[in-house]
């Protein structure tokens, strides 16, 4: 996918993402085009590694500046303890109309994952993208079953308990599932 298409779908999808209640800062859309990419197979083409808080792309972190230096994103500053949230521009809306086909073909996809995750807290956002970054990388790790894979998961995040890792994983079973009307 071109960087033009790339653009609008990430602008689209930080005003989605806020339309459904998130707070949009960078860990939101870094698990939603995660999600993307790994539940809805949307070629973005950015590399996600396990990294503090889940996976995460540094690909996507310069993308994201990138945007913001071509006036597509802009960073709201908020009162602390809170970080900025990421918002749209004018410009992007043109961007975005420049590239409707692009949007056209995965409109229900950015939707989806900006309804499923817009809610979440940068908690829950990091156990549920864990969990589904833990499902599709197997490599023996665990037996596909819900407590192998939760077990998997607290290994990997200790911070996570396992019973909350369990619900983490039927989460993501239950999004799976929904992710195939989509697809």
């Amino acid at each position: 996918m071109d960087r033009s298409n790339r653009a609008a779908i990430l602008t689209r999808l930080a005003t989605e993402l806020r339309q459904n209640g998130s707070w949009c800062g960078e860990t939101h859309i870094q698990k939603a085009v995660y999600l993307l990419q790994d539940l809805l197979n949307v070629p973005m083409d950015f590399q996600f590694i396990l990294y503090r808080h889940g996976p995460f792309s540094f690909d996507l972190r310069d993308e994201l500046t990138s945007l913001r230096a071509d006036e597509l994103l802009v960073l709201e500053p908020q009162a602390p303890p809170y970080g900025p949230r990421l918002a749209a521009t004018e410009l992007a809306d043109k961007r975005e109309k420049a590239c409707s086909k692009t949007l056209d073909a995965f409109n229900k996809h950015i939707a989806f994952v900006a309804k499923a995750l817009g809610p979440q807290t940068v908690v829950e956002l990091e156990q549920l993208a864990t969990a589904l970054y833990v499902t599709k990388r197997r490599n023996g790790e665990h037996d596909g079953t819900v407590g192998s894979r939760a077990e998997c998961l607290h290994r990997l995040k200790p911070h996570i308990p396992k019973v909350t890792a369990a619900k983490a994983i039927e989460e993501m079973d239950r999004l799976r599932t929904e992710a195939e009307t989509v697809k």
